[in-house]
């Protein structure tokens, strides 16, 4: 049995979309899907496009190509790595009014963002003690792992961000003149779009990290390696360690949050029914329900096995 490679590419540009663009792009995707293996999940909005695919390289080209065509070429952002199992289940094409929420209208990160600081300069600009590292990511993301000194907001989604700025920002900053403010997420977009909302709000010397932890991992060796824990993803591999491979956190299929080996030793975890997190989150009725769901799992990865064996 032939075991598949599969090409992972994360990708986002920020640039005009038009709808009846949108439309007829997402009809070509869901034809290639129909006639082979691509899976993944891509946000379109009239700000641009966002998201992974996973194929094998010859239907990632052919993807490849034909976004470049709907976006007149423009930088799509690209990080790749490979697995040997599909990270999707199927291909998700989602249509909304932002490629990452924010919910703030007024800025433009096509027109007006930071500065790209690249991987190789990127320890040095967080090293320098006038410069302020923020996470732009969800608080359960941070939790896996972070660059040293960086701030957390604390936040459960990006739409929290801008009133994390309102409220706290100059909190971290003795002159907003002088400090550096260097911001990275996982593959570039919500640091990109972070910068163009403090640029709007009037703060200066604003940068991010051109392609995100994930560029920073691919690019940077081990002994110079700043980033500290594995990197959160939103697929099934959950997360990456420093070499981006699967890394050692798996989900909680009742709560949707990351659980590490040794989560999964603790008393209150129980494969898909519960974990640390949810604890008190569900009632007894939504537990069975749980049990009846992972029993199902649990007898399909076992009927898969003996059809391998067989």
């Amino acid at each position: 049995m032939k075991v598949k490679n599969y090409k992972i590419v994360s990708l986002y540009s920020f640039f005009p979309f038009q709808e009846n663009l949108i439309l007829d792009l997402k009809n070509k995707l869901l034809k290639i899907e129909n006639e082979s293996d691509l899976s993944g999940l891509l946000i379109v909005a009239s700000e641009g496009i966002n998201g992974t695919i996973c194929a094998e390289k010859n239907v990632i080209d052919i993807v490849i190509n034909l976004l470049n065509k709907y976006t007149d070429n423009r930088n799509l952002n690209i990080k790749v790595n490979f697995s040997k199992k599909k990270v999707f289940k199927k291909l998700k094409i989602k249509i909304k009014k932002e490629i990452v929420t924010m919910g703030v209208p007024e800025i433009n990160p096509s027109q007006d963002n930071g500065t790209y600081i690249k991987s190789a300069n990127w320890n040095k600009l967080i090293k320098n003690q006038n410069t302020i590292v923020i996470d732009t990511r969800n608080h359960y993301e941070v939790s896996l792992g972070t660059f040293q000194n960086s701030i957390n907001p604390n936040t459960r989604n990006f739409s929290e961000f801008p009133k994390w700025v309102d409220d706290k920002l100059d909190n971290h900053l003795e002159n907003k003149e002088s400090k550096n403010i260097a911001m990275f997420c996982t593959g570039g977009i919500r640091c990109e779009k972070a910068t163009s909302l403090l640029k709007k709000k009037g703060y200066k010397n604003i940068y991010h990290l051109q392609g995100g932890i994930l560029q920073y991992l691919n690019d940077v060796k081990d002994e110079k390696n700043l980033f500290e824990g594995e990197c959160f993803v939103f697929d099934k591999r959950v997360s990456l360690d420093h070499k981006l491979e699967k890394g050692s956190y798996s989900i909680c299929h009742a709560c949707g949050m990351p659980v590490s080996i040794q989560d999964q030793k603790r008393i209150e975890y129980r494969e898909g029914i519960q974990c640390h997190f949810c604890i008190n989150q569900f009632s007894d009725d939504d537990r069975k329900r749980f049990e009846e769901r992972q029993k199902q799992i649990d007898k399909l990865k076992l009927d898969n096995h003996k059809i391998y064996q067989d």
